[in-house]
């Protein structure tokens, strides 16, 4: 997010913490604001919620309809720095009675920017995309129009416009945010396709229901490299065992709201980043048990790599008789 643009309070605020936000330092866990559940995943406490002195929560809203949470990007900047949600609501001035933040637009100066000329990529990234309708079943059938990808500090990497190869019959503004006009100045399937492959590899790729955003681009990526956080065990406890969807996950494990509109794949694909970032040994956990550590999983991939090539000489051999 540009911080040139916040408020004066905000501004002050960040001179008296004297931090790089360029380089974020590591986060340390604000226990005060993590609540254990039943699921082993911690909840956020959301910014309208403060704890009264007799250790009771206390509501700081005075109608549930004026509640508001923090956007992705503000989120994860304060999660960087070690800011609470409360630091957060002082900074910007707001009252115990309104302690709504600002949030991300849809669109912004950034977008449709290609390929950033100032963030770097680092191990770990997270994607999202934006589908329109196409052809004569536009329910049912939908193609790419929007693709974000943001690094593991949510700054912005490649964000862009994609002009779909079918016909456009629904272009599902309302949750999309896509329209006639933005797509004119989109770029065409192929290149972003090329840019995207070169951004994945030899990364690994943090997603939600990550296999749709996969099959839309066209490519492929190695499942050991892939953080999907729809098939997370903790957060699925969330949802009784079922898939969960991002906007619930935003919203009960970080306190942080998105989709409330249109849709801003740029915004979804920090979120993600945030619940990955969130439970992160977790997730490293069950890699672990899927695909082994260090020396095992070179084993592991020695020993299938091996078994295929018995069964490749094994077909050349009865090939000949």
């Amino acid at each position: 997010m540009d911080l040139n643009n916040l408020s004066s309070n905000w501004k002050r605020l960040q001179k008296s913490l004297k931090k790089d936000t360029l380089k974020p330092p590591k986060r340390k866990a604000n226990h005060d604001l993590l609540q254990p559940s039943r699921s082993g995943v911690k909840r956020r406490t959301p910014a309208f919620q403060k704890s009264s002195g007799n250790g009771k929560s206390k509501n700081m809203a005075l109608d549930s309809s004026k509640k508001s949470a923090p956007s992705a990007s503000l989120a994860l900047w304060a999660e960087d720095n070690d800011i609470s949600p409360q630091d957060l609501a002082a900074a910007y001035g707001t009252s115990v009675k309104n302690t709504s933040l600002p949030t991300t637009h849809v669109l912004d100066e950034n977008t449709n920017e290609g390929l950033s000329s100032v963030a770097e990529a680092g191990k770990y990234i997270s994607i999202d995309c934006e589908m329109v309708g196409v052809g004569p079943t536009p329910d049912e059938d939908s193609a790419l129009a929007r693709i974000s990808i943001v690094d593991y500090h949510g700054h912005q990497l490649y964000d862009s416009f994609v002009l779909p190869k079918e016909s456009v019959t629904d272009y599902r503004t309302f949750v999309s945010g896509i329209t006639p006009q933005l797509l004119k100045s989109a770029r065409t399937f192929e290149s972003v396709q090329a840019d995207v492959a070169k951004l994945l590899d030899g990364r690994i790729l943090v997603g939600h229901a990550i296999r749709h955003d996969l099959d839309a681009l066209l490519l492929g990526h190695p499942k050991r490299d892939i953080r999907d956080t729809s098939r997370y065990p903790g957060f699925r406890q969330l949802a009784g065992g079922r898939t969960p969807s991002l906007k619930k996950l935003a919203q009960e494990v970080l306190g942080v709201d998105i989709q409330s509109g249109e849709h801003s794949s740029v915004e979804d694909a920090r979120a993600t980043m945030l619940l990955f970032r969130r439970e992160k040994e977790g997730f490293e956990r069950e890699h672990a048990k899927a695909w082994g550590t260090g020396k095992k999983r070179a084993e592991k991939t020695d020993n299938g790599a091996s078994k295929a090539s018995k069964k490749k000489e094994k077909k050349r051999k009865g090939r000949k008789r």
